[in-house]
């Protein structure tokens, strides 16, 4: 393969077989985990305690808005299935999944507080504390670790794997594979979040004047810990991280290489599933939190008048 070998022998790049290994893998991993538990009955069940909130107008706008952009992205998905080849498209199933998402999630902070934080990155933080914290979340969506210092990650790996001993090099069969897999994806991003973090205090006054060269010594690795014991890692900042891999390098093993097109069929269909099980996740919550009389009126009006088809019955909420 040409185009490989010239892209190899320009610097590091990407074996063709994990990144697309890992890519796959995750989302299917995700797929088998949530394959139950996303009912209307299991999600009612889920959310019975919480509470209606006081009116907000325009937390609950905002709610409603962000709702319908969330389905609209898992319903191009479901339509994506539909097509034959998935190589041409499978790169905006990716974009679709971030955005069900990342929408569903911001239905959600403006159900819960009116938030409406304006970058993706505080999206995630404010999620964290105001839905995940609280556990608002289902399985396996609600995976996150605080205070991502090296010891700390560790520490929190070991508790949640538990043994399990599966990771992204192996396409998950069943639950135990997927939940191995999700938690490999995991650790990844807590060790590329502390990379990011690592290299901005490289680049701060204090390193340089300190006279550091490496964490190796106890006042580098305070600078740094400082840096890393407040950051966290959960379901929407790997969602940021997953999204790199339509836009950046690992997207060429999507399009190009080996043929794989049954297993990207299945990784379309994949995309689907997960991003509409979370969207629904988040309508449930909505509609616990928003004015009743005006959920009841948003579900009419939606039925009425959205020019896609809706990816689950908002009437059985």
């Amino acid at each position: 393969m040409w185009l490989l070998n010239k892209l190899f022998a320009q610097g590091d790049q990407p074996t063709p077989r994990f990144a697309f290994q890992g890519t796959v893998n995750w989302m299917r991993g995700l797929a088998l985990q949530s394959e139950d538990g996303f009912s209307h009955e299991s999600l009612r069940q889920f959310y019975q305690r919480v509470q209606r909130r006081q009116p907000n107008e325009e937390g609950d706008a905002l709610a409603f808005e962000s709702l319908t952009m969330s389905m609209h992205n898992v319903s191009a998905i479901d339509s994506m299935e539909q097509i034959d080849n998935p190589y041409p498209i499978v790169r905006a199933a990716i974009i679709a999944w971030y955005y069900a998402t990342y929408y569903a999630s911001k239905s959600m902070l403006a159900a819960s507080s009116g938030a409406d934080p304006q970058t993706h990155a505080l999206t995630a933080k404010v999620w964290q504390s105001d839905i995940v914290r609280p556990g608002l979340v289902k399985t396996p969506f609600d995976l996150s670790i605080t205070d991502i210092t090296p010891v700390h990650v560790r520490e929190a790996m070991d508790g949640l794997r538990n043994g399990n001993r599966h990771d992204l090099n192996t396409e998950p069969t069943d639950l135990e594979m997927a939940y191995g897999a999700i938690l490999s994806y995991l650790k990844g991003t807590a060790e590329y979040e502390q990379w990011r973090l690592e290299e901005q205090v490289k680049a701060s006054a204090a390193y340089r004047d300190g006279g550091h060269t490496s964490f190796r010594s106890n006042a580098a690795k305070a600078l740094r810990d400082v840096k890393l014991r407040p950051a966290h890692v959960n379901y929407l900042v790997q969602a940021f991280r997953y999204r790199g891999k339509a836009n950046y390098r690992d997207a060429i093993y999507l399009s190009y290489g080996r043929n794989d097109t049954e297993r990207l069929r299945q990784f379309v269909s994949d995309l689907g599933a997960v991003s509409g099980n979370f969207s629904l996740m988040a309508a449930h919550y909505v509609a616990r939190r928003v004015v009743r009389d005006d959920w009841e009126a948003y579900v009419a009006d939606i039925g009425e008048y959205s020019q896609f088809d809706l990816p689950y019955e908002l009437g059985e909420i």
